[in-house]
């Protein structure tokens, strides 16, 4: 197994690490104004949602690394503490990755790649019409992480109002994760998409407490067929099967077809003599 001690290799290695290995990632497209009310948007992969009572969302903008300066975000946020956090699907990421380019200080990136500006109801940045969704925000706190290329800075923020195009909602109203087509960010140049084709549910062991894996039998636990994957399906049940199991590979292969379709009761009932 490769060892890395994070001292012993340059910051930008050290980046190319984590962006391949902490992923995917969603991305903040932040839409900000500067005291004189000039508009920047640019996208951040360094974000995520961290409480849902208060509703606080948090991007880190980093210290560059040519020249250790700070981005024009952080520069707006601390002089106007708003913010508009939109979302980004795959219908607009080409759009969202030239706003990534490094304008001078003024150009407003929302005119260089084409985005739709949408006046907001309750802060000074614009809404980025684009985003299936739209977080105004107001900043409570920006957190500095250090002083060298590289450091974040955390940009903690309330969300004071959510705007959802109605396209992206199912027919009770509410978003359906099949329709969005989220983008997320990777390492390098690369992305991925959250688009109906890849996604899937695993049931969660939240009202009912699974048996685990240290409880399945013997015959299952030691199964040549089943992958670690599988075995985690048979143990989140509540009640282990009376009767014995079988050991034959056969067999497992039948369930674990069963298991594929994450019909686990069924798959049981095949493993069960």
């Amino acid at each position: 197994m490769k060892q890395i001690l994070p001292k012993n290799i340059t910051p930008f290695e050290l980046q190319s690490v984590l962006q391949h290995s902490v992923a995917p990632r969603p991305i903040a497209l932040a839409s900000t104004v500067d005291k004189d009310g000039n508009v920047n948007v640019s996208p951040f992969s360094f974000f995520n949602m961290f409480s849902t009572n208060p509703p606080i969302l948090i991007f880190s903008p980093l210290r560059k690394a040519r020249g250790n300066t700070i981005k024009h975000t952080l520069e707006n946020v601390k002089d106007v503490p708003e913010v508009v956090i939109g979302n980004v699907n795959f219908d607009m990421v080409q759009q969202v990755s030239l706003s990534s380019t490094e304008y001078e200080k003024g150009v407003n990136e929302f005119v260089k790649s084409g985005l739709t500006m949408k006046t907001a109801d309750l802060v000074k940045p614009p809404l980025i019409a684009e985003s299936p969704v739209n977080f105004e925000c107001k900043v409570l706190e920006i957190k500095t992480l250090g002083t060298e290329a590289g450091a974040g800075n955390l940009v903690i923020c309330e969300v004071l109002k959510i705007h959802i195009q109605e396209k992206f909602l199912d027919e009770n109203g509410n978003l359906d994760q099949r329709k969005l087509n989220l983008v997320s960010r990777l390492g390098a140049n690369w992305y991925g998409i959250t688009s109906e084709e890849t996604l899937f549910e695993v049931p969660k062991p939240l009202q009912n407490k699974g048996i685990g894996y240290d409880q399945l039998p013997t015959e299952i636990k030691n199964s040549k067929i089943f992958t670690g994957n599988d075995l985690g399906m048979l143990a989140n049940i509540e009640v282990l099967p009376t009767g014995n199991f079988y050991s034959d590979e056969n067999k497992h292969s039948e369930a674990q077809q069963f298991l594929m379709q994450s019909k686990i009761e069924e798959a049981w009932k095949v493993l069960t003599q």
